[in-house]
């Protein structure tokens, strides 16, 4: 059994998987492992990898170095399935690279738009030959909410919950639709020009705020919450099979 342990920016995501199934997740928020012994106590794990878009602190670093199985950091120069053109894959997310893995073992030979509805939001392309060619980033959901708080004082502070219109009739409703909608608008955008371009196309969503998006009629998508450990439990596979996993962190 496969530990994936995916340290997003405002969540940390344990989950078992056992072969290609999941068997077992724990959610966190914020960065802290302190989940992770109890996890462990839960199930047998032959080796683990972790992928981290934040410096971990060193109460993270001893809890990892405390795993009883061989673990993978996820980094820059890790080998993966795909074919990266990214021309500076130091920068790239892993986050990114590991949802495109996710994607292309679940659809291969299918031109893909993966999009991750997370604290950024971010729209990558992977060709129906295995190769991440790059994507885009632009503020999240409740980054755009919290950015009217606070570049705008005098608008309503507004969360997600209520009414969503087609156009607002009130200033909330009107700031919540103007946010809400105009991501469903980007996401339709974005499926609709690379339709155009690649007939084969297929769109992933996934990240915390995939549901609230895509239930509101971004069409022709998969939603996946899983995509990023289910890319970070293939990766660990590949390099188990390439043996590049050769020490244990105790």
């Amino acid at each position: 059994m496969n530990l994936i342990i995916d340290i997003g920016n405002s969540r940390t995501k344990l989950v078992a998987f056992d072969g290609d199934n999941a068997a077992d997740q724990s959610i966190a928020e914020g960065h802290s492992l302190e989940l992770l012994a109890g996890f462990c106590q839960r199930h047998t794990f032959s080796a683990a990898i972790v992928s981290s878009v934040i410096d971990l602190t060193p109460e993270a670093c001893e809890a990892l170095h405390q795993l009883p199985c061989p673990l993978l950091t996820f980094a820059a120069d890790t080998p993966t399935p795909l074919h990266n053109r990214y021309r500076t894959p130091a920068t790239l997310g892993r986050d990114r690279l590991a949802a495109a893995v996710g994607a292309a073992t679940l659809l291969p030979r299918h031109s893909l738009l993966i999009a991750d509805m997370g604290s950024c939001i971010t729209f990558d392309f992977v060709s129906d030959r295995g190769t991440f060619v790059g994507g885009n980033i632009t503020p999240g959901l409740h980054a755009r909410l919290r950015a009217i708080d606070e570049f705008f004082p005098r608008l309503p502070h507004v969360d997600t919950d209520g009414d969503l219109p087609e156009l607002g009739y009130d200033t909330p409703t009107a700031i919540r639709a103007g946010v809400v909608r105009g991501i469903i608008h980007e996401l339709n955008g974005y499926i609709d020009f690379y339709s155009r371009r690649y007939p084969n196309l297929h769109t992933f969503v996934t990240g915390g705020d995939a549901d609230i998006i895509v239930r509101h009629n971004a069409r022709h998508t998969t939603i996946d919450p899983l995509l990023v450990a289910r890319g970070l439990n293939v990766i660990l596979d590949y390099n188990l099979q390439r043996n590049t996993i050769t020490t244990n962190p105790r």
